[in-house]
């Protein structure tokens, strides 16, 4: 008897075994491993143009208008005009381009910029960013119905569904149809492979250089704003030291066009340095300008610099106006912080923030001292 066990024990054994070599075979033997389905489905999230890939689920423009107040409007503004932190999302679009499908602002040149249900021609696209990349703070919190009433709620405010409409995953492709610019979008061109979406192997242009009477090559140049700068740490260092692409000392402040970088100091001879020697930075000194560093390096890892710059308004209010208001009151402005609130600079509430105690003491401290760089 006890053979016997012994016998189906080993089988069970031998079974399993090969039963996890098929789920763990690779294409390269001894690299790595096939994903799992549940490993695919939780990184297969995209959704198509055909939306291929949405999930089942619904939302109302009311429901959305609540959720946007919360969790959007302060990016955004309230009725997604701002451009502020973000180029507008709302704008530009007239019930004509809703029946034509093209977008007439598009190509006015006196139109003072473009928003984003201007320029993309599938609602899928805006379904699967949101979704996968909102509300910035806190990327893919939302559920699946706070998706769908987010959407629904920019919808609306484009003048494409009513203010009672539910969207859903039943009805999306009916409002697809009246996406202002979704004749805007074509695949006739050799950067579309194949004839899935009715590409065609044509050029994706049929311009001819006359050479003739050719203006002057313009001089073209790009520049981080004052608030984004360093944001998400110094450029220079996150990229290789070799190739094109070395990134922006971050850290220092932009050498605009036409300025004039400062020379390095020219060495001072020894004989002129007796007597003469510099004094150093007292301890205080160094002990306030490290807490400045910490602090400002606090903002930039909370993003709190998407919303407020030192020395001027963006959002919200700058760092010097926090630090004049509410000189000395470091305890205060650390419990504000991790609070939240709205009402005493403007209309835009600040959500309660997830930094730890400690580093909103740090915050807190250093714009009752006065916000110094």
């Amino acid at each position: 008897m006890f053979r016997f066990r012994k016998a189906v024990l080993l089988t069970a054994l031998f079974a399993a075994a090969g039963f996890a070599g098929a789920q763990t075979a690779s294409h390269y033997p001894g690299v790595g491993r096939l994903a799992t389905p549940k490993e695919v489905a939780a990184w297969d999230i995209d959704v198509r143009a055909d939306f291929k890939g949405l999930p089942a689920g619904s939302g109302t423009v009311a429901k959305g208008q609540d959720i946007w107040e919360g969790k959007c409007a302060q990016c955004h503004g309230f009725f997604g005009e701002s451009g502020e932190v973000f180029s507008p999302l709302v704008g530009g679009i007239t019930p004509e381009d809703i029946k034509t499908g093209h977008v007439a602002n598009l190509t006015n040149r006196n139109f003072p910029g473009r928003t984003t249900f201007m320029k993309v021609a599938s609602l899928s696209t805006i379904w699967d960013y949101i979704n996968r990349a909102m509300p910035w703070t806190a990327p893919k919190s939302l559920t699946t119905d706070e998706v769908y009433a987010v959407t629904a709620f920019l919808l609306n405010l484009n003048g494409i569904v009513p203010d009672n409409y539910t969207l859903s995953d039943k009805n999306i492709a009916e409002v697809q149809a009246r996406m202002p610019n979704r004749n805007g979008m074509t695949t006739a061109h050799n950067m579309w492979p194949g004839n899935e979406f009715g590409g065609t192997k044509k050029s994706d242009t049929s311009n001819v250089a006359c050479m003739k009477d050719c203006a002057p090559e313009p001089k073209l140049a790009s520049f981080l704003p004052d608030f984004a700068r360093n944001a998400h740490g110094n450029l220079a260092e996150q990229n290789r030291p070799v190739g094109a692409q070395h990134g922006a000392d971050t850290t220092r402040p932009e050498v605009k066009l036409g300025d004039v970088a400062p020379a390095p100091a020219a060495p001072v001879a020894a004989a002129q340095t007796v007597g003469q020697v510099k004094p150093a930075a007292s301890p205080k000194a160094d002990a306030a300008s490290a807490d400045n560093k910490a602090a400002l390096a606090l903002l930039q890892k909370n993003n709190c610099t998407a919303c407020h710059a030192v020395d001027k308004k963006i959002l919200g209010p700058s760092f010097v106006d926090i630090a004049k208001k509410y000189a000395g009151k470091a305890d205060y402005l650390a419990g504000k912080i991790k609070s939240g609130g709205s009402g005493v600079w403007g209309p835009i509430p600040m959500p309660a923030q997830t930094l730890s105690d400690a580093e909103a003491n740090t915050i807190g401290t250093w714009l009752a001292a006065g916000a110094g760089k």
